[in-house]
């Protein structure tokens, strides 16, 4: 059960508080992760270059690294500011996006987890699986699979790198290995629009850096997107107006929203 006051709290946190929330992210979701964290009330700042990543990341309240558009510079800086991000105690939250789909994809995302030790994983559930079986591939950067069947690598990859795993789908599953959070919130058309798991990985990361609790940072943030995303999608006639109602919705989601949309496991 998600406790809708500490979910209240969180998020009337994340509007006050304003965190800055460093983006190491693709070129295809820059805009849509910027406006998202806008939306629900933090500060973003989308930052990639070697000359300062390392100080930028010191100076945030958490750090996203996102491989969607790899190349090797980014993949240096991603692990340059995800080190600085560790000695500082700064959370960090990883996307393996497409993780997967080739070989060198897996291995940056494998030496990423090993260096930077994010806090957060958060992937759809080939994703997921791909992190803990090398013989999964991803249909680019899609899911073939649904969410309940990476439940079980979601645990094993959470026990295994100590990090909180977020498997993204129908139902989203929030792990640490050991217990395990579900959102039921949603609708099918959020996959219709490009990046929006990417900004489930920064709205996340919002919650990451004013709530300590890792496991309930994660699953409030997968919780707002979700509320969010259902409502949006009954206003929206197709996947363009549904990206922009979506931000209309993260803006103004209050408590009494929250509260008469939020789906709870029985």
């Amino acid at each position: 059960m998600i406790n809708i006051q500490s979910l209240v709290r969180d998020l009337n946190a994340v509007r006050s508080k304003s965190p800055l929330i460093h983006n190491i992210t693709n070129y295809v979701v820059m805009n849509n992760t910027a406006n998202g964290l806008l939306a629900v009330g933090a500060s973003p700042v989308m930052a990639h270059s070697l000359e300062e990543v390392a100080e930028m990341a010191s100076i945030a309240s958490a750090l996203v690294i996102n491989i969607g558009t790899l190349e090797p510079q980014w993949v240096e800086a991603m692990l340059i500011a995800g080190k600085t991000a560790l000695a500082k105690g700064t959370p960090v939250v990883f996307d393996p996006v497409g993780a997967g789909a080739t070989k060198y994809r897996t291995k940056v995302c494998k030496r990423i987890i090993e260096e930077c030790l994010p806090s957060v994983i958060r992937g759809n559930a080939s994703e997921i699986m791909a992190l803990c079986d090398a013989n999964v591939q991803t249909k680019g950067v899609d899911s073939t699979d649904s969410s309940d069947t990476a439940l079980g690598s979601a645990k094993a990859l959470a026990k295994q790198t100590r990090a909180v795993v977020v498997v993204s789908g129908q139902t989203d599953y929030i792990t640490d290995g050991i217990n395990t959070q579900t959102v039921e919130n949603g609708n099918p058309m959020m996959a219709r629009v490009t990046g929006m798991g990417c900004t489930a990985t920064a709205v996340v990361a919002a919650f990451m850096a004013i709530n300590p609790d890792i496991m309930q940072a994660a699953t409030h943030g997968m919780a707002v997107m979700g509320i969010a995303g259902e409502i949006a999608a009954r206003r929206s006639s197709g996947n363009g107006s549904m990206q922009v109602n979506f931000l209309d919705e993260l803006y103004n989601l209050n408590e009494e929203t929250i509260r008469t949309n939020i789906k709870q496991t029985k």
